[in-house]
């Protein structure tokens, strides 16, 4: 794991945002981020609702996005097999998960809700599945194939490609359906998924590191018993779960945060979208950049200081009413803040994964970063009700305080350069001599 002190030159930065790794992260993430709204978000939901479809039954589509959340149960299938002879381990699986996955987002373009929902839904399914199967790997892949100081920049680039993914299939999906039909929609956005599995015939298979599971059994019970072994196992999953649960919190309520100070809806998605993408995307690639100069210990410690104290953008815009020039400057500093705090937390989870089971720990640690979304973020009405506006984003400032105390506790091994497995095999390397 990269230690604290500056690493890397303004050269060496240079050359390393311009390596064809960068470049394989980024569009990467694209293809990660295409799919998902197509399966279990607004474009799906827009299609149902012009069918006719009604709404508890446009909410129960929600369960479609199960795999994207259970994705750790087969993960150890892609650590243990290799299905396609030549392409390697991560090439293999990602090449057979997209090409299934194209065919689900057409196939899913051939339904039609108004005459065969259950066809819709089945569709719906195999695109989540599919497209959960691709986040392990490429997941998988990012942490084989980048150094461990190059991890936040790849996950910076990761994010950002995965943001335009989603920006491409929600609002240009949309923006289509307003001109063709849905399921042309569908058909487009699956030959849109092509740049992606290009980018997997091209790019270059991770080296596989010595001890990697040889029997299905392997795979599943040893990533598992690898990661409780370790220094800190519990409080790191206790970290994962809080580091970014005030930001969740608070991004939770702010659309009826907004529209309390009487902002129109017009007002609220021409600046979020002006504002709050951009600052989000600018955010991602300066936290990706300047974990390369601090480290990602003192990055995660001083992005995640930066993280809270940018909620106080919503607390000036409660005293100060319906501001347009208020909201412009909390949806600013709160995404410009989030997306730094973001690339470290994504670095920081790829950092400890063993390179022997990648996919398999990796997936349980992206798994547990939507508990808090669903857990945390179920009283947060209550609590601005209870707190008042004012309060309840300066409540969601305090929750940040437990995620960076935890991170207190992990010091000296960040500090030492290495992840928590490498300091127990460096420890048992030294009692066995």
């Amino acid at each position: 794991m990269p230690s604290t002190t500056p690493q890397h030159s303004a050269r060496d930065i240079v050359r390393i945002i311009l390596s064809g790794r960068m470049l394989t992260a980024l569009l990467m993430g694209f293809s990660s981020g295409l799919p998902l709204l197509l399966a279990t978000g607004s474009v799906l939901q827009a299609w149902l609702k012009e069918a006719g479809v009604d709404l508890g039954t446009i909410g129960l589509f929600a369960l479609v996005g199960l795999p994207y959340t259970l994705k750790f149960l087969w993960a150890p299938l892609l650590d243990r097999f290799a299905p396609i002879v030549g392409m390697g381990r991560r090439r293999g699986w990602l090449l057979l998960a997209q090409v299934l996955l194209i065919a689900a987002i057409a196939g899913l373009g051939t339904t039609d809700p108004t005459h065969s929902l259950p066809m819709v839904t089945v569709a719906a399914f195999l695109v989540a599945f599919f497209s959960a199967s691709q986040d392990i790997v490429i997941d998988a892949y990012r942490r084989e194939s980048l150094a461990d100081d190059e991890q936040g920049l790849g996950a910076s680039l990761y994010v950002n490609g995965y943001r335009l993914g989603m920006l491409l299939s929600s609002g240009g999906g949309l923006i289509l359906a307003d001109f063709i039909p849905f399921q042309a929609v569908y058909q487009l956005m699956a030959v849109a998924m092509v740049p992606g599995l290009l980018t997997t015939l091209l790019c270059v298979e991770p080296s596989v590191p010595i001890g990697t599971p040889r029997t299905l059994r392997e795979a599943v019970v040893q990533p598992f018993v690898e990661y409780f072994s370790r220094q800190d196992a519990g409080l790191i999953l206790l970290f994962v779960l809080l580091y970014k649960v005030g930001e969740m919190m608070a991004s939770q309520m702010t659309t009826p945060f907004y529209l309390d100070l009487a902002f129109t809806k017009t007002e609220i998605g021409a600046i979020v979208k002006l504002f709050g993408f951009w600052a989000t995307v600018i955010g991602g690639l300066l936290g990706g950049v300047l974990i390369l100069r601090l480290g990602l210990y003192r990055a995660l410690w001083f992005f995640g200081l930066l993280q809270a104290f940018g909620l106080l953008g919503f607390v000036l815009l409660a005293r100060l009413g319906h501001s347009l020039p208020g909201l412009a400057l909390a949806i600013t500093s709160e995404n410009l803040f989030s997306g730094m705090a973001t690339t470290a937390y994504v670095a920081f989870m790829a950092t400890l994964t063993n390179r022997k089971f990648t996919a398999t720990q990796y997936a349980l640690l992206s798994s547990l970063m939507g508990i808090p979304r669903v857990v945390v973020n179920t009283p947060t009405g209550y609590l601005a009700e209870w707190l008042g506006w004012e309060g309840f984003f300066l409540f969601c400032m305090v929750a940040t305080i437990p995620g960076l105390w935890l991170l207190t506790r992990f010091q000296s091994w960040m500090e030492s350069g290495r992840s928590p497995s490498e300091q127990e095999a460096a420890v048992a390397k030294s009692g066995g001599d």
